[in-house]
């Protein structure tokens, strides 16, 4: 019989205590993988969906609700900005360029986004099938949003008053899908994207002409009409100091940079990540003395039966390599179960997840994970020396002449 085959013959001997070692081990990494999954998506969601906007314009209130809601689409808008202010900032010479923001409708929980062209240039948007919008109540809708709701091109639908829910349907007007964008990555797939021109006409109390005609909606018009945010792009760096506080001193609206709202939230989270994190390492630390005292007292149970092998012609070498390759049997499985268990629990919690922005899931495969499976080998063999080199040193005739 191989090494490997004793090794785990001997595991199997008490499989109750190889149970319960293989069980922390996997309880820690089970953990530490549903962090890694976690944190890292959120972190990429974070920098994916705020790529290129350099600051968010809106209502006076929380810097984080702006950002969430402009740009990670996850919360409530903090209000409305008038539409004549908005443009006076889209025309200040420190802007590259304004993207309009008109929200405040759903479609089965996806969120309605009524914006113009510049909004495509700033996603880098690509259509898979039909084009982008062009008049009034078009829309050319994400990729999640096609699949979930099963949309196509020439496709018919009513969206409801609110960020979710579908209790208040505008009948006054159907939006018909002309385009579906491909997918992108990021927090366009769950959006519906429309003409500003759109959403104010939805509101109206009296369906009437566009403001904007049958052509291409003009979001910046003179009037009463308000906007709930504007997405900024700078000219200069020089704007990232002056102009954010020119909005909050000189104006009736704030300005949010998307970066130092996204750290501070993730630092929020930070917090109670860091907890587990530490929960996860005393799981593991509990689990490799576990390990330790079972191959210890293993070893002191079975010290006869190693100094017959050793009779029989096994190397001390040979005693020494079943001891590590116990321990390493025990953390790989309890890894590799660890993996599994994180992936599939990262996958649930994504299937019950309520909002539609921040989905997560369990099939992503990280290459960070190798990391865990080295973590789990290396406890494994740290708790196992201190019982294989007294293996190794078996001294044969006093082992059997005290027995």
């Amino acid at each position: 019989m191989t090494v490997f085959g004793i090794a785990l013959k001997e595991l199997g001997a008490k499989p109750l205590t190889a149970f319960l070692n293989l069980l922390l081990i996997a309880f820690g990494i089970t953990i530490l993988t549903v962090l890694l999954l976690g944190s890292t998506q959120i972190s990429n969601k974070l920098e994916q969906n705020a790529k290129d906007i350099d600051l968010v314009v809106g209502a006076k209130g929380s810097p984080l609700q702006l950002i969430l809601s402009s740009i990670f689409y996850i919360d409530f808008p903090t209000g409305n900005i008038p539409l004549k202010d908005a443009e006076q900032l889209a025309h200040n010479p420190m802007v590259k360029r304004a993207v309009p923001l008109a929200l405040g409708d759903n479609y089965n929980g996806y969120r309605i986004a009524g914006t113009d062209t510049s909004f495509v240039n700033l996603y880098h948007l690509s259509l898979q099938k039909g084009r982008f919008w062009h008049n009034d109540f078009e829309v050319t809708v994400g990729q999640n949003v096609a699949a979930a709701a099963h949309l196509q091109v020439g496709s018919r639908f009513f969206g409801a008053h609110g960020l979710t829910g579908s209790s208040d349907i505008h009948k006054s007007h159907a939006y018909i899908v002309v385009g579906v964008l491909k997918p992108q990555q990021n927090v366009t797939d769950n959006l519906v994207l429309t003409g500003v021109a759109s959403i104010w006409r939805m509101h109206e109390q009296e369906p009437g002409p566009s403001a904007s005609g049958q052509g291409k909606p003009q979001p910046f018009e003179s009037g009463e009409r308000e906007i709930t945010a504007l997405l900024i792009q700078y000219r200069s760096p020089m704007s990232v100091i002056l102009f954010p506080r020119m909005v909050n001193q000189s104006t009736n609206m704030q300005a949010a940079s998307p970066a130092m709202e996204s750290a501070r939230l993730f630092s929020l989270i930070g917090v109670g990540l860091d907890t587990l994190h530490w929960f996860a390492y005393f799981i593991m630390g509990i689990s490799a003395i576990s390990v330790f005292i079972s191959l210890y007292n293993s070893l002191k149970e079975r010290r006869y039966d190693l100094a017959m092998m050793r009779t029989m012609g096994a190397s001390p070498f040979s005693l020494f390599t079943l001891i590590i390759l116990k321990a390493v049997i025990l953390t790989v499985a309890g890894t590799l179960a660890g993996l599994f268990f994180g992936h599939l629990i990262m996958q649930i919690i994504g299937f019950y997840q309520d909002s539609s922005q921040a989905k997560l899931t369990g099939m992503l495969f990280l290459p960070d994970e190798i990391y865990l499976v080295a973590a789990g080998i290396g406890i494994g063999i740290i708790a196992a020396v201190v019982p294989a080199t007294e293996a190794y040193q078996t001294d044969i005739s006093k082992t059997l002449s005290g027995f």
